[in-house]
This record gives C-alpha cells, sequence and structure tokens, in this order.
C-alpha cells in the first residue's frame, strides 16, 4: 500500500466532498445505514462510497465490530479532517449569506454635514447592534471634493449633492430631502432671547458664511433678496465648523447652519449656543444618494445606503 500521499494527491487520485461527508458521518454515528440516511443515500450507495475512499487512501478506513463499525486511525484522522472540511463550509455559507445580507463587510461612505449627523450617525450607530460585523469609515467634505473621491473609487457611495460642472453624467442620484437652515448665535448674544425677531434687526450683525460661491451661501443670499433684504455684513468667509463656532462663542456674529448641525449644538440648559428665534425659509436645494454612473453597491453597502434614506426621525 502507498500511503506516501499528501493533500494534492488524495485530490487527484479523486477523493471528494461526498467522501469526506460520509467519513464525518460514520465518525459520528458508528454505523453505515445512520451514516446513509444522515446523507439521504442508500446503503449500497455509502458502501461504494466507502469502498472509493479506502482505494483513493490506499488503506482500510474502518473495521466491522458486530452490528456496528469503527474507523481506523487512517481513517479517525481523515475523519476529523472532514469534520473541520464541513465546519468551514457551514461557516463560509453562513459568511457568504451575512454579506448578502449585508451583515458583514467594511463600507466607505461620504457625506456633508448636515445628512452625515441626522442620517449616516444614527444609522451606522443601529448597524454596531444590528450588524456588529460592519465597519465603516465616513468622509464628511464638501459635495464636489466627496464626488471626486467617488469616481476616483476611495468612496462607496456619496450622500450629497452632484458638483455644479459637466460631470453629472458620470453619477447617478437619487434625491432624499432638501436641507433646512437655521440661524445660530452664542447664548450671550443680543438676538438670543427677542421675540419676535425682525429679519432686518439680524444685519446689524457680523455673518459668518463659507465662499461664495457655495451652495449654503449662495442660498442665504437668496432668501434674504426673497425678503427684499441686502447681503449681510460679512468679514470672514469660511468653511471650517471649528472656526465657526470658536468666533461664534467670542463675538456676536450670526451662523447659517443646516438645521441637524445646528440642533446638535444648542441642545440642553447648558449649550453655549442657541436658535435665533425666526425662520427666513432657507433652505438648501435637495441631497441625495450619488453613486457613480452603473455601479452596482456591495451588498453591505447597499444596506447601509437604503437605511440613510429611509430615516425619518429628523
Amino acid at each position: 500500500m502507498n500511503l506516501a500521499l499528501n493533500s494534492d494527491s488524495l485530490v487527484q487520485r479523486g477523493l471528494k466532498l461526498s467522501h469526506l461527508r460520509l467519513l464525518a458521518a460514520l465518525a459520528e454515528t458508528g454505523q453505515l445505514s445512520l451514516a446513509a440516511d444522515r446523507l439521504t443515500i442508500a446503503q449500497p450507495a455509502a458502501s461504494r462510497l466507502l469502498a472509493e475512499v479506502e482505494r483513493i487512501v490506499g488503506a482500510p478506513v474502518h473495521s466491522r465490530t458486530g452490528r456496528g463499525m469503527t474507523l481506523t486511525a487512517i481513517g479517525s484522522t481523515l475523519a476529523l479532517r472532514a469534520q473541520r472540511v464541513q465546519t468551514e463550509l457551514r461557516d463560509a455559507a453562513r459568511d457568504i449569506a451575512e454579506v448578502a445580507a449585508g451583515e458583514i463587510g467594511h463600507i466607505r461612505i461620504g457625506s456633508v454635514t448636515g445628512p452625515a449627523i441626522d442620517r449616516v450617525l444614527p444609522v451606522l450607530r443601529a448597524a454596531r447592534i444590528a450588524a456588529p460585523r460592519v465597519t465603516a469609515e465616513v468622509t464628511v467634505a464638501p459635495s464636489d471634493i466627496l464626488c471626486d473621491q467617488l469616481l476616483a473609487g476611495k468612496l462607496d457611495f456619496v450622500i450629497g449633492r452632484l458638483p455644479q460642472d459637466s460631470t453629472h453624467a458620470l453619477f447617478d442620484m437619487t434625491p432624499i430631502a432638501a436641507e433646512p437652515v437655521s440661524l445660530v448665535v452664542r447664548r450671550a448674544h443680543p438676538l438670543a432671547h427677542r421675540s419676535p425677531l425682525t429679519a432686518a434687526a439680524l444685519l446689524d450683525f457680523d455673518w459668518l458664511l463659507p465662499p461664495a460661491d457655495s451652495i449654503l451661501t449662495r442660498a442665504v443670499l437668496a432668501r434674504l433678496r426673497a425678503h427684499g433684504l441686502p447681503a449681510p455684513p460679512q468679514r470672514l468667509s469660511t468653511a471650517s465648523f471649528l472656526l465657526i463656532f470658536a468666533l461664534l462663542q467670542q463675538s456676536n456674529a450670526i451662523a447659517p447652519l443646516a438645521r441637524a448641525v445646528a440642533e446638535t449644538f444648542v441642545q440642553g440648559p447648558m449649550a453655549a449656543y442657541v436658535l435665533l428665534d425666526i425662520d427666513l425659509g432657507i433652505e438648501v436645494e435637495a441631497f441625495g444618494l450619488i453613486t457613480r454612473a452603473g455601479a452596482i453597491l456591495p451588498p453591505v453597502a447597499a444596506r447601509i445606503a437604503a437605511e440613510i434614506q429611509m430615516v425619518t426621525n429628523l
């Protein structure tokens, strides 16, 4: 008998998964009939499989003991491996099912600030419990930067707006919602607790706005014009939220911010900032789910993207 076999020669000699399943069943049941039942095959078919295993291995793998059988040392060694293979295959099937269901994997999300706070964050927080094997990285930036990263393959999808250029054909977008804007000031601001508050009174103070070509600045200026008001005084232009909140705290400036962002910083009686009691109707155009044109998201990314679109507790 030639027992100098390596793993390749076992496969080359014809060892199949059906052989391994039979050996694993024999190790667990100790009877060929019970092993055949477990595999839902007839006993003669199980006998043929067992004979094939012994021909492939080149040595007996079982011996009869009364009405049952026992595996030889070679048979037991092979059966142990067979059980491990079956366990690995079951785990693989579970992993495939979890991946297909979006329960395992890594996603790369790009989002503008407002939706990042009131949509992406709640969904990822829930996913930590419902799908603990899902990991994520979130990039928060203006839409044009995010769309560039999406095209470069650095993001799976973007929650934002299409860039203001000729690249629209490169993307697919599903609108989600418009983004309301609130006016934020420090708690000790002269207008902080004034009610009613007129729009004209707002122009007595410096405003903190991003650059003139930003979508927020355009929306603010358009809405002020609709109220018959000029552009507000503005001595500093910045898109940095860190700098905006630092300046709000140290001055009487007014900052128009996405409501989701603003409400995060004004919660609680000890909050350093408050919302002004006036609604100018400022609303930034709808953001949406943006993907590369024709792209099919991986299951985990598709699941998270769908949940972000479905968020309603805003």
